[in-house]
């Protein structure tokens, strides 16, 4: 360890001495000592050893950069370029001492690095993106930050206090998809529980909004993903005040984020399993509120207005839930959901008959044959949605008798090109319906005899009935 440790003084002195004769001239230090540190710091052994006295000359040489790269002095001045390529130098080194490293993580934090950086980084992200040198600082300067929260509670709340919410805010927004990236992962790092509640602040929410604009713009962007998922979705109260107060666009990028979530049928903990069910009523509400909005797309043009596609997409999203026991039971029970999905259902039917577009049932392929409509299986998942709702459910089979249901669904159970599967969902819905509810299988055995449904209809979904004491049996039909 005696000869790291010597070494590193050495450099470290050669580094001071030639930095502060380029100050007392004037002059920007040239980045190369600080490039030799850079490199020593590379090893752990090194890291170890590191001389306090590095950190509090990289301090003078940001606070002396902060000095000359204020306006109206820009990076495109004569010494503009080189401040920042120094300071980018700093921050390489600053990065590569933190890794992994609790001690210089501290120190670097009390002698003030972290206030230093979050201030320069600030002038950094407003300086002309295309000039690269501060680019490239800005790039350096997150991660740094990145490796200095690490692990370190204390480093996490010193970067959260001075960056917050202007420099996390600067990078969602920032057009280097580098930039975007790096913040992104020292927002993750430093966004615990207890900040939370800064994000919920109406002053603040920008920040939760921004997270989802950026992820619509980069969806393959992993840390923004993780923000969502790991963090964002932990608080119901705040899935709430960003969909309130998205645009169409961005909502429908959260509600894809809530499905993948749902979708990923992994284990989730006692905490996160209680916020998801929290998050599905809260979808459950949005459905009932914009449900009829669906309407617009059987307008003549066509057209396909967001508000429609974003209540698409909130079906989708409570059809996928209700195919979980653990979203299923509180879904079942959220008030006007099943009235609401049996309403739409019977408004959708009803559009689809009054004029020909793209709720109307379709055997020419004229309409199916453009599968990439975004209302196309609209009312399939209605039915699979009334069937889940259904499932093992007296309250809710009896609902949709009282509501004059199930005529409607046994309507919409032909084979139809514009809702692929529609008959097997109608199935899946009559099956649920009439199991161990006695009153429903009459219904729909005495559907036969009053004309309201041909046996053909009825052997189509696998059904018949048959006559025995007098009463009217609705049954399976039997494969031979």
């Amino acid at each position: 360890m005696a000869a790291p440790m010597q070494h590193m003084a050495a450099v470290c002195a050669e580094a001071e001495r030639c930095m502060r004769e380029a100050l007392e001239r004037g002059e920007p230090p040239g980045a190369e000592e600080v490039r030799r540190v850079t490199e020593l710091f590379r090893q752990a052994e090194y890291r170890e050893v590191a001389d306090e006295r590095i950190f509090h000359l990289i301090l003078q040489i940001l606070s002396r950069a902060l000095q000359e790269l204020r306006p109206p002095v820009t990076a495109s001045a004569p010494s503009g370029g080189s401040w920042w390529d120094l300071s980018a130098e700093c921050f390489r080194c600053l990065r590569n001492a933190c890794a992994q490293c609790p001690t210089n993580q501290n120190t670097i934090r009390n002698v003030g690095l972290i206030e230093k950086a979050t201030t320069l980084l600030q002038g950094s992200s407003t300086s002309n993106s295309s000039e690269e040198s501060s680019l490239v600082a800005f790039r350096c300067g997150l991660q740094f930050l990145g490796n200095v929260a690490a692990g370190s509670q204390a480093s996490q709340n010193s970067i959260w206090k001075h960056a917050f919410p202007h420099l996390f805010l600067n990078c969602l927004a920032h057009e280097d998809d580098k930039v975007a990236a790096y913040g992104s992962m020292v927002l993750y790092t430093c966004l615990d529980e207890d900040k939370m509640a800064d994000l919920l602040d109406p002053a603040n929410l920008n920040v939760a909004l921004g997270v989802i604009t950026a992820y619509r713009k980069r969806s393959d962007a992993e840390w923004l993903h993780l923000i969502v998922t790991e963090r964002f979705f932990r608080c119901p109260e705040l899935v709430n005040k960003m969909y309130t107060s998205q645009s169409h666009a961005d909502r429908l990028t959260l509600l894809e984020l809530i499905l993948s979530k749902i979708s990923e049928k992994s284990l989730f903990t006692e905490v996160e399993m209680t916020s998801m069910r929290q998050i599905a009523e809260f979808i459950s509400d949005c459905f009932q509120k914009e449900c009829r909005a669906v309407l617009k797309l059987a307008a003549p043009e066509d057209s396909e207005e967001e508000d429609s596609l974003v209540v698409i997409r909130l079906l989708d999203l409570l059809c996928e839930m209700t195919s979980d026991a653990d979203h299923l039971t509180c879904l079942q029970c959220c008030p006007g959901l099943l009235e609401t999905v049996v309403d739409t259902l019977r408004l959708t039917h009803l559009a689809g008959k009054q004029s020909k577009n793209v709720f109307t049932s379709t055997h020419s392929m004229s309409l199916g044959s453009d599968l990439t409509h975004a209302a196309v299986g609209f009312k399939a998942h209605l039915i699979r949605l009334i069937a889940n709702l259904c499932y093992k459910n007296k309250e809710n089979q009896d609902k949709i008798y009282q509501l004059d249901g199930i005529p409607l669904i046994l309507d919409n159970c032909s084979i139809d090109d514009n809702n692929p599967f529609l008959n097997q969902w109608a199935i899946y819905a009559i099956r649920n319906l009439t199991e161990h509810n006695e009153k429903n299988q009459e219904l729909i055995a005495g559907m036969q005899h009053q004309g309201l449904a041909d046996t053909s209809l009825l052997e189509s979904m696998g059904l018949h009935v048959e006559e025995r004491d007098g009463r009217l049996l609705l049954k399976s039909v039997k494969k031979k």
